[in-house]
């Protein structure tokens, strides 16, 4: 069983093994994830397992207007258990309930699952962006949902 919580400082260790693991060496650092967490108009999310210990991990940046998903990250072991999903709803919401007019994200373009939730949830592809995650050098899907 896991549970929705907010992503706190104690959790950046993990979420930084966790972005080496799933996002190599475009990876945010903990340092970065830090700033992250206490950035203007950030909120941040973690699912967690029965002993707390974060599976996956979300947030979001509000400008007044609309809202951009910053990252989204499900451990492999606890992938296909729909805790993805669980986060952008968690992400949604909240851009909804601070009057956001639409959330933005940017995805690799070969991140078929990432992709495929997205669109599930009613994103819609706007543009490539030709080399937007560096240093791999892969084209990203700029996706827009109107709130």
């Amino acid at each position: 069983m896991t549970g929705l919580r907010s992503l706190v400082e104690a959790d950046v260790p993990t979420v930084a093994a966790l972005e080496r693991e799933l996002f190599a060496r475009s990876a945010w650092t903990e340092p970065m994830i830090r700033d992250e967490l206490t950035a203007p108009g950030r909120y941040y999310v973690a699912m967690t397992d029965d002993e707390d210990a974060v599976l996956a991990y979300a947030g979001s940046w509000f400008d007044g207007d609309v809202s951009q998903v910053m990252t989204l990250g499900v451990a492999s072991r606890a992938q296909r258990h729909g805790l993805g999903r669980i986060l952008l709803r968690a992400l949604l919401d909240h851009a909804r309930g601070l009057g956001a007019s639409a959330m933005f994200l940017e995805v690799a373009v070969d991140n078929d699952a990432a992709l495929a939730l997205y669109t599930a949830e009613g994103f819609e592809i706007l543009a490539r962006r030709p080399r937007y995650y560096q240093p791999e050098d892969v084209d990203a899907w700029t996706m827009r949902l109107m709130l």
